[in-house]
């Protein structure tokens, strides 16, 4: 008895082990499949191709760098790089008026997909409602005009007549006709998704949503997007106002901005949705943090800029006299206090005018370029890079440079790393 209990304790162990073998052996290649090794490492790709265009603006590159976005005469459109060929079009619905079309358009950082504003014009600005006005009532008294005396056998009780009974009488009240105005302009948030570039198979163009109160005539100035927390930040100037406006998962709009606030530049949480930027009211500026309408200052220095944020990093830099002149960062926690520690991460100088764009590259380096040159500053340490181009651009991750050099009425992209 004892031995053969011993042989199933032992067949059951074994089994156990083989059980455990095999589960350990799919999840590392699930894992393979989810997560491959280097997946966290930015892609690049190092090609050339002709696009046939020679007027190109907002230049942006995809996450997989193989679509090239851009606007030519009012149009939208999306370059296959690998293919050589232009494989969407997005018109604007009224010649030369930059107000419609599409206002601006911005690449998800982690898929190759496209998110783009379209404005047209609202076919029904003024509409006319027909009011119906609750019917008014009167009190008036009823038929019975010869009331009953009570009866009574006390010669000395008051004998009162009833008092004739009041009845509500409706009176008809005509409707009236009201004047109703609508935003002479009708916004919409659009998706746009790519399929691989090596695949024959058509972007899909999907309706996201309407936004009911964006303003007329308003142009995007700033966009930034907190993937995690799936909410979008916006600002945006007309002639007489400029909103902070945020956008959430569930298509909710609300507006930040406080009135008379400017906002030169803005950064989103990559991990809380936080949002932090450069808010200036009269001759205040500050460097704040936003969740939700809660604020936070995170610096009184009217000399910081926020330049970033990456990895929980937020990226300060310090300008005076259009020099950069220090990197500081704080970190990006889930829950913010006023005058948080800035850490000084290097000192230096390097061009700091409104020309130049900045970005903070997928391994924490910070990159300030213009057309000509790219400063890179990576652990402390500043590297400068001579660009050849016409124009140069830098994918948000900070791995790819786009080369583009004109050639009669089309254009050479040229992709290479972005080395320091």
């Amino acid at each position: 008895m004892n031995k053969k209990l011993r042989i199933i304790l032992v067949w059951t162990l074994i089994s156990l082990l083989l059980q455990w073998g095999a589960y350990s052996f799919l999840n590392n290649q699930v894992e393979k499949v989810m997560a491959p090794t280097g997946a966290s490492e930015p892609i690049t790709l190092q090609l050339k191709a002709t696009i046939p265009s020679s007027t190109m603006t907002n230049i942006q590159i995809s996450y997989a760098k193989d679509y090239l976005a851009y606007m030519e005469n009012g149009t939208l459109k999306v370059f296959n790089l690998p293919k050589g060929t232009v494989v969407f079009e997005k018109k604007s619905p009224v010649v030369n008026e930059p107000n419609y079309g599409v206002l601006t358009y911005q690449w998800l950082p982690d898929r190759n997909t496209l998110l783009y504003f379209y404005a047209k014009k609202n076919p029904d600005p003024v509409t006319y409602v027909t009011v119906y006005p609750p019917k008014s009532t009167l009190q008036t008294p009823t038929e019975d005009l010869n009331p009953v005396e009570p009866k009574t056998d006390d010669p000395n009780q008051t004998i009162v007549k009833e008092v004739p009974k009041i009845a509500p009488k409706e009176v008809p009240v005509e409707p009236r006709v009201e004047k109703r105005y609508g935003n002479p302009q009708i916004t919409e948030l659009y998706t746009l998704e790519l399929p691989n570039s090596d695949e024959d198979i058509s972007p899909v163009d999907r309706f996201n949503q309407t936004i009911d109160n964006f303003p007329a005539g308003g142009t995007i100035e700033g966009w930034v997007d907190s993937t995690s927390t799936n909410l979008m930040y916006l600002t945006v100037k007309n002639e007489s106002t400029e909103l902070l406006m945020e956008i959430d998962v569930m298509k909710n709009v609300r507006t930040l901005s406080k009135s008379g606030e400017t906002i030169d530049n803005m950064a989103a949480s990559d991990r809380y949705g936080t949002l932090y930027i450069d808010s200036k009211v009269g001759s205040n500026h500050q460097v704040l943090a936003l969740d939700g309408t809660k604020r936070q200052i995170i610096s009184k220095n009217i000399n910081d800029r926020i330049l970033g944020i990456r990895d929980g990093n937020v990226y300060i830099g310090e300008v005076e006299n259009n020099q950069l002149v220090k990197i500081k960062t704080t970190t990006d926690l889930a829950t913010l206090t006023n005058d948080p520690t800035l850490k000084t991460e290097w000192e230096g100088t390097i061009p700091f005018d409104n020309k130049v764009r900045t970005l903070i590259g997928a391994k924490g380096q910070v990159i300030i370029y213009d057309h000509q040159t790219a400063y890179i500053v990576t652990a402390g340490q500043l590297a400068e890079v001579k660009l050849h181009g016409d124009e140069n651009y830098v994918s948000v991750d900070g791995a790819e440079l786009i080369q583009l050099t004109k050639q009669g009425t089309s254009t050479l992209a040229e992709l290479q790393a972005l080395k320091s």
